[in-house]
């Protein structure tokens, strides 16, 4: 897992002073936020203690495992995450969804961990990945969530970069991060980062082990580690069998293909045909014209865990 050409972000998690999320933030604390509608659900999870309006806007309860790997991406209709030759791209793909940041916003909630890779760090300069950032209205529900659940106020945010290539000024470095990387990587930030940030050497290779990173994580104590790595770092981690459960918002956009890599997919450069990695649907919600699917995966391997 090579994080430092994992460039195909997720999507930022802070916008610029000078874009129109934060107005239609404020805006949003003075108008009503339409709840998720609930189409199916077949999850089996014992349901966790939300506050009644993150239940109310999710259109039902919500359970996770206590130790799971959870992904979040949006894709377009015809299954885009991002395309490498536009700035900022998965702002395009998510094509502005209220129910979507919402969303985001309550699964960061509930993690213990939001793990990214470098190239999600570079394309996000002013990201904190935190819950409250991404949906203000719900900031406050949000905090309580996570008092409910005995979690600190603040999600560690842990970053891959296989080789150290990461800018010590981002300032979700300065808030204090976890960095996962090579034991080169980690002689090579010795020193230049922020002192709240820790770095730690996952192996000698400069690809980091997917299970490696996972295990690191574990005895750090994060038990729900929520991914919103780019679709090489998440094809690694589907590769080794390592994801629980993967939550996909499909927004009401078609972008087509200009050729080779110049469309990413959510998982790169991993092939699982055939015969394939099935997932099992548990969840469609809908909100305007996005539609929330969630997965379950099965077969994992339990030595990874």
């Amino acid at each position: 897992m090579d994080a430092t050409e994992d460039a195909a972000s997720r999507r930022a998690s802070a916008p610029p002073a000078t874009s129109g999320l934060f107005r239609q933030a404020l805006l949003g604390r003075l108008r009503p936020v339409e709840p998720l509608e609930a189409l199916f659900d077949a999850a089996t999870r014992p349901p966790l203690p939300l506050p009644p309006r993150l239940e109310e806007l999710y259109g039902g309860g919500f359970g996770l495992p206590d130790e799971c790997l959870y992904g979040n991406f949006v894709s377009t209709i015809d299954g885009v995450v991002a395309i490498p030759a536009i700035p900022r791209s998965n702002t395009l793909v998510a094509a502005d969804s209220e129910g979507d940041r919402f969303v985001m916003g309550l699964l960061r909630a509930l993690a213990d961990v939001v793990l990214i890779g470098a190239g999600t760090l570079a394309s996000s300069p002013k990201g904190t990945w935190q819950p409250y950032k991404v949906h203000p209205p719900s900031a406050d529900d949000f905090a309580e969530l996570r008092r409910r659940l005995g979690r600190p106020e603040r999600v560690e945010v842990a970053i891959l970069t296989g080789r150290g290539s990461i800018s010590p000024e981002h300032p979700v470095l300065e808030a204090g991060a976890l960095v996962l990387t090579s034991d080169a990587g980690a002689a090579r930030l010795e020193g230049a980062l922020p002192a709240a940030s820790t770095v730690v050497g996952v192996g000698e290779e400069a690809t980091l082990d997917p299970r490696g990173v996972v295990e690191a994580l574990l005895e750090r104590g994060h038990s729900r580690i929520l991914s919103e790595a780019g679709p090489h770092t998440f094809g690694d981690l589907l590769g080794a069998r390592l994801v629980d459960e993967l939550f996909l918002t499909v927004s009401p956009l078609l972008v087509g293909d200009r050729g080779h890599l110049s469309r990413y997919g959510l998982a790169e450069d991993v092939d699982f045909a055939p015969p394939g990695l099935r997932g099992r649907l548990v969840g469609i919600r809908r909100h305007v014209e996005h539609v929330f699917l969630r997965y379950e995966f099965a077969g994992r391997e339990p030595s990874a865990r």
